[in-house]
């Protein structure tokens, strides 16, 4: 299952997120974070999404993924109707199901270990 569109998505909220749209900062302004830190899971979001990419770094990209949706989950419990919250939710499960399809690649940047280290 190819989770092209959970990438993309992220991408583009990042992304929304580094340009400074007000509505994307103002849950952190709600929640008495600085300014700069709407930038920084911005850009967190962009890495991530990125990492989602790349088999040895996507479980811990979808780990850092998930922390950022179990925030974005908590901000709309609080904050706003529930069904608001119901896209981090998706995110975050699927952010799970990655986790769990990949956890057996994490930083395993070669095949054959073996072959690096007697050549050293």
């Amino acid at each position: 299952m190819d989770l092209i569109w959970q990438r993309v998505l992220l991408l583009g909220a990042g992304g929304a997120k580094l340009a400074g749209i007000p509505e994307l900062h103002q849950s952190f302004h709600l929640l008495g974070f600085p300014e700069w830190f709407g930038y920084f899971i911005g850009a967190c979001e962009v890495a991530g999404a990125i990492g989602l990419f790349i088999s040895p770094l996507s479980a811990l990209a979808a780990l850092g993924i998930a922390m950022i949706m179990s925030g974005a989950i908590y901000f709309h419990t609080l904050h706003t109707p529930l069904t608001e919250g119901v896209p981090a939710l998706v995110v975050l499960a699927l952010c799970f199901y990655v986790f769990l399809k990949t956890k057996g690649m994490m930083l395993k940047f070669s095949k054959n270990k073996q072959a690096i280290q007697t050549e050293k």
